[in-house]
């Protein structure tokens, strides 16, 4: 076992694990932690807590401190240097009429290197761009095509239930979704209904689907096909035992 805080970064939701060290951290905090990319500011998502080792990537690295007020004024200052970034990547987009929507900016916290994100339907041809882009920002470039569902998470909204997504609340991963774990679960099979603002099937939809699964395959053999009501009432956990 080994003592291990969760953080996650604005460079995806992905949680990576550091070295608390003697550092007192809660859910929450703010801190600097070294990464492959050189230090950089994110969320503590996990507090700390003993996990199997097996289950963290050997050797952690340590967080660095909590985050004081000169890395929230570098903070700021990286937010206000991506916005600059922003108009000037966005002009050059539409100046090459390249098929490709930029989603968002991110300065490394030592403001090395900028990452642009965006979203496009096929590849893109984008090395003028980086060359334009480089030119005018005088830093090191990078730009990284991204899925709808990151892309959705990057905007952060609310979703049709009211709450915030899910993929920006608490999901670290994202897991194939399918409209048979729709059906499974009696619902009806619209697709736009079941769809997120990604406009991908909504994440929410296997939340569920292993109990309602088991239990399906629980009423087909005692009763020689499922029922809906015991589908929709009955909803005690299922174990592999039935």
């Amino acid at each position: 076992m080994a003592l291990a805080v969760g953080v996650r970064f604005k460079s995806g939701p992905k949680v990576y694990y550091f070295d608390p060290g003697d550092l007192k951290v809660r859910r929450g905090d703010m801190v600097v932690a070294e990464t492959s990319r050189g230090p950089e500011i994110g969320q503590v998502i996990v507090s700390a807590r003993q996990l199997p080792e097996e289950e963290l990537v050997a050797p952690l690295k340590r967080l660095l401190r909590l985050a004081d007020d000169e890395d929230r004024q570098r903070l700021a200052e990286n937010a206000v240097r991506e916005e600059e970034a922003r108009a000037i990547c966005q002009e050059r987009i539409n100046a090459r009429g390249l098929g490709m929507k930029l989603v968002d900016v991110a300065y490394a916290f030592d403001g090395s290197k900028v990452t642009f994100y965006f979203t496009a339907d096929g590849r893109v041809d984008f090395r003028e761009l980086v060359k334009d882009v480089a030119a005018a920002l005088r830093t090191r470039i990078q730009f990284h095509q991204i899925g709808a569902r990151d892309a959705a998470r990057l905007y952060d909204g609310l979703g049709s239930c009211g709450q915030q997504f899910c993929c920006v609340r608490f999901l670290s991963t994202f897991e194939p979704v399918a409209m048979k774990m729709a059906k499974e679960q009696s619902l009806f099979l619209n697709p736009t209904k079941f769809s997120g603002v990604c406009g991908k099937l909504m994440c929410c939809l296997r939340f569920e689907y292993d109990m309602y699964a088991c239990q399906a395959d629980r009423s087909e053999d005692a009763q020689g096909g499922p029922s809906k009501d015991d589908l929709v009432q009955d909803d005690a956990c299922c174990d592999e035992d039935g």
